[in-house]
């Protein structure tokens, strides 16, 4: 099997594989890593990479889309609620154990909800990663909540927190343990056991919200 990877050159100390969501291969490299190690590493996981690439749980059929009526169920926080199509007319989303939107806002329902998802995951995300960040002793220097299109989280050379908007929709078990993980890489850049020891000590059934994501990550996917 041919495999074809992207490198990305960093301030790190050792070279990473990841598979991303859309299945491309990347790789994370310290600068100065020479290509020939690069492509010995690539070559000794050929196997492991094609495993992750074609894995039917990580890589379900792309989701469906929602049709904005009356009854369909939008999640939030592991939960699902119901939309109502309201006869009012008020501009943007409301939410008070419904979604409420208006008929006459309709035409622009995604965009509207996709903007109600951003606009919760920036006010509820930041305090729970900063009570995290205290317990764990790290610093970071910003938190962004974007439209990441490969992953759910990631933590940056440079002490940035991304946070895709769309995990606002998991269970908060789930949203701690994407909060850790990225955190933990403040203290160990690697999945190495200790890295895994930091993230248990904090969320103990984090193999669980791991499975979550494995199994259920798609239903986030959907607008």
């Amino acid at each position: 099997m041919e495999i074809t990877y992207e490198v990305i050159y960093s301030d790190r100390k050792k070279v990473s594989i990841i598979v991303e969501r859309d299945r491309s291969i990347i790789v994370r490299a310290p600068f100065g890593t020479s290509p020939l190690v690069i492509e010995k590493l690539v070559d000794e996981k050929r196997f492991w990479l094609f495993q992750k690439v074609h894995h039917p749980q990580k890589y379900p059929d792309p989701p469906t889309r929602k049709e904005f009526v009356t009854g369909e169920s939008l999640l939030y926080f592991g939960r699902n609620y119901q939309l109502e199509i309201s006869p009012e007319d008020f501009d943007g989303v409301r939410f008070h154990s419904k979604f409420y939107l208006s008929h006459k806002k309709k035409h622009n329902a995604g965009d509207l909800i996709k903007s109600w998802y951003i606009d919760r995951a920036k006010e509820k995300l930041p305090p729970r990663i900063l009570d995290y960040a205290e317990k764990l002793g790290v610093k970071y220097n910003k938190i962004l909540v974007s439209d990441l299109k490969y992953t759910w989280a990631s933590c940056t050379p440079n002490k940035t927190l991304n946070f895709n908007w769309r995990i606002i929709k998991a269970p908060w078990d789930v949203i701690n343990y994407i909060i850790v993980h990225e955190l933990a890489h403040l203290i160990e850049l690697n999945h190495s056991p200790a890295f895994w020891n930091i993230v248990a000590v904090q969320v103990p059934n984090y193999d669980e919200s791991r499975d979550w994501l494995k199994k259920s990550g798609g239903k986030l996917e959907q607008i």
